[in-house]
């Protein structure tokens, strides 16, 4: 099998991972830098070229496409399904991952629990807009941030306001959420493969911080999940169409709540902390699922 994986970096761990373990399976592997890709759109002639060379009789491709590349990284695995090749985690899917309050959305249409959250954009809706949230502390986070970046705690609604007025003056989309007191600064990330769970960790934050992101100096080690919290992870990546995926949860007092699903998730974290190959269980959904 022919596998593309469409990275921007081929010295990333996931990116080598996928490599190592595809390598050892038999499979042809490429790393494809998706912005050196380049489409031609025509009625019944589509066609995609990589540093000059048509890109042709691939089979699977595995999108690993960062916040910063998201529009032109979908365009391009869009222009791979158009022409017929398999992935687990199509350009639509993606797009609705990246997109938090888009993703909440339909999160929540499906039934599935998470912190209360609020979005509004006028500066005179403000004051509204958190009493329809409720009392503080508040967590404010960018619509399209990763990695625990552009994520705030505001512990006074004064505070709030501060946040909010200063991300609006920096023209970026926003959230406001309620926040989980009795998570403790820990979260789930459990890793959702062709709608089963492989592996699952905790998140803890560091002193002092809220965010549990292992970037952000975290520490995660390998966690029993409980039937209610597999099931919401698998209905969580079922309902954005992603075959691959990192499903964030929060225990709370009211059960499992969603904070947020990953289309690009990180391998180094899950593996060192579970010792689960889970570059294997990727590569071996796409034997199941590819072309042949």
């Amino acid at each position: 099998m022919k596998i593309a994986i469409l990275s921007r970096n081929a010295r990333l761990y996931s990116t080598q991972r996928l490599v190592e373990v595809a390598r050892e399976r038999g499979h042809v592997v490429r790393v494809l830098d998706p912005l050196r890709c380049y489409v031609r759109i025509a009625p019944g002639d589509v066609a995609i070229r990589y540093k000059g060379k048509p890109l042709k009789d691939i089979d699977a491709v595995i999108p690993r496409i960062g916040t910063t590349s998201t529009f032109y990284g979908t365009a391009v695995l869009r222009q791979l399904e158009m022409m017929g090749v398999y992935t687990p985690n199509p350009s639509d899917a993606v797009l609705r991952a990246r997109d938090k309050l888009r993703a909440l959305q339909i999160l929540a249409a499906q039934g599935l629990d998470m912190p209360v959250t609020v979005f509004g954009d006028n500066p005179d809706d403000t004051a509204d807009v958190l009493a329809m949230l409720g009392d503080p502390p508040h967590v404010i986070k960018l619509n399209e941030g990763s990695q625990g970046t552009g994520v705030v705690l505001a512990e006074k609604r004064s505070a709030s306001q501060s946040v909010i007025e200063a991300f609006r003056g920096l023209y970026a989309n926003f959230l406001v959420q309620e926040f989980i007191g009795e998570a403790n600064g820990s979260d789930l990330r459990c890793f959702v493969v062709g709608g089963k769970v492989v592996a699952a960790m905790q998140r803890d934050a560091s002193p002092g911080d809220f965010r549990a992101n292992l970037h952000r100096g975290g520490t995660a080690q390998s966690a029993s999940l409980s039937a209610e919290e597999r099931q919401i992870s698998v209905r969580a990546a079922k309902a954005l169409g992603l075959g691959i995926a990192g499903v964030d949860l929060l225990r709370s007092k009211r059960g499992p709540l969603i904070l947020e699903v990953n289309a690009s998730p990180g391998l180094e974290g899950i593996e060192a902390a579970t010792g689960v190959d889970v570059s294997g269980h990727i590569i071996k959904h796409l034997e199941r699922h590819a072309r042949k």
